[in-house]
């Protein structure tokens, strides 16, 4: 079955920060969109994760520097990486993709799961 998404529709569907939501799902795989407001909790996860950044700056700090992302620009981060994203200007629009269930904290005690939009 062909799945096409409207991402700009998504969005405008919830206004809370660092609460992934699940907009398609593959081969074991959630594709996650969120927005992000400030700093969020220093954290790795157990598998690499994908930023695509759809709106707005974000800096993604690990201990031994920082990367900034613009709009069309991606990141991967490899497993097991200590990563915080910081959305310092206002409101970044993000696109990931973690393996299906997984938290979006990877095992810190805040973890929670994605929801579906």
């Amino acid at each position: 079955m062909t799945v096409k998404v409207d991402l700009a529709e998504k969005f405008a569907q919830f206004e809370e920060t660092y609460a992934p939501r699940i907009v398609a799902r593959y081969e074991g795989h959630e594709v996650r969109i969120a927005k992000l407001e400030g700093p969020f909790t220093w954290h790795s996860h157990d598998h690499d994760e994908l930023f695509l950044l759809i709106e707005g700056e974000l800096d993604v700090e690990f201990r031994d520097r920082t990367e900034t992302l613009h709009p069309s620009e991606l990141l991967l981060i490899p497993a097991n990486t200590e990563h915080r994203p910081v959305a310092r200007r206002g409101t970044a629009k993000l696109l990931m993709i973690d393996p299906a269930e997984s938290p979006n904290t990877g095992n810190h005690a805040t973890a929670t799961k994605a929801v579906a939009i």
